[in-house]
């Protein structure tokens, strides 16, 4: 038996307490807001039952959808989310290398390059990104210039998209300090060792929860690719399937549980890559 005294721990600080304090507070605001969310998706499921009832003599009903519908044709309709998702990698893709060389040339004291990104960003914001879809889709051919659905889906999207986004890449460049700059010229780095050392992993980790925003944005407006007719993404599959058997209810209802699902996909891995960044700020 063991008869030395044994040692008391040391009582807490008044920090760690706060802290605890803290991070019940956390605790119990998450639980809320979880217990919040079930009971909306509850509400949610109850108004599309299909239930009827009397109150006071006045009768009420609910939406009812067709279950039998939704199971027969949710595999199909589903089938289109790869589509959806490569066209949205796609065309971000296509975005960042834009925004990027927007940003660069808006930055840039030499007339043409300035002129040209200033041009491009402008005649893009001014023009919806449906009637970009459809000029690269259906006015391409006059000239020759014939591209399938998904590519000029891509080249709208990442062009629209790359217009806005210049201006997240602008203000990140423009982050770096002076004096980061000064030091490394007085290291003797040329301009172009400059940008990809210093300037350029600086700003894009400023850009990276932009993006990420405009990423899942970006996925939502690919349905507007529908529209050509040939892309058999999600929303295609929705309305070909909808319209066809007269149930566009259920239809729309699952395309829209689908780009939902994929929303709260891409929100998740963008808040923990956020919280993986902001570390390095702590």
């Amino acid at each position: 038996m063991n008869l030395l005294p044994q040692k008391e721990s040391a009582p807490k600080s008044h920090v760690e307490l706060l802290y605890q304090a803290f991070q019940r507070k956390e605790r119990i605001f998450r639980m809320n807001v979880g217990i919040s969310w079930g009971v909306l998706l509850l509400i949610l499921v109850f108004l599309f039952s299909g239930q009827e009832w009397t109150l006071a003599g006045i009768p009420f009903k609910t939406i009812k959808v067709d279950s039998e519908f939704i199971r027969a044709n949710m595999v199909f309709i589903a089938g289109g989310i790869g589509e959806t998702i490569k066209i949205s990698i796609l065309s971000i893709m296509l975005a960042i290398f834009l925004a990027l060389m927007a940003a660069l040339g808006r930055l840039s004291r030499f007339p043409p390059f300035y002129a040209l990104s200033t041009f491009y960003v402008s005649l893009i914001r001014g023009t919806p990104l449906y009637l970009q879809i459809f000029f690269f889709f259906l006015a391409l051919p006059q000239l020759g210039i014939i591209l399938p659905g998904l590519w000029a889906g891509v080249l709208a999207l990442g062009l629209n998209y790359g217009a806005y986004m210049s201006e997240v890449f602008r203000a990140g460049i423009s982050s770096v300090g002076k004096g980061q700059r000064e030091a490394a010229i007085a290291l003797g780095m040329t301009n172009g060792q400059l940008m990809r050392r210093i300037v350029l992993p600086q700003a894009l980790r400023f850009a990276i929860p932009p993006m990420g925003n405009d990423f899942i944005a970006m996925t939502k407006d690919s349905a507007l690719v529908a529209a050509t007719g040939f892309v058999h993404e999600l929303m295609w599959r929705a309305v070909k399937v909808g319209r066809a058997q007269f149930h566009n209810l259920e239809a729309l209802i699952m395309a829209a549980i689908f780009y939902w699902v994929m929303t709260l996909f891409l929100t998740a891995i963008q808040s923990r890559i956020e919280a993986r960044l902001s570390k390095g700020d702590r």
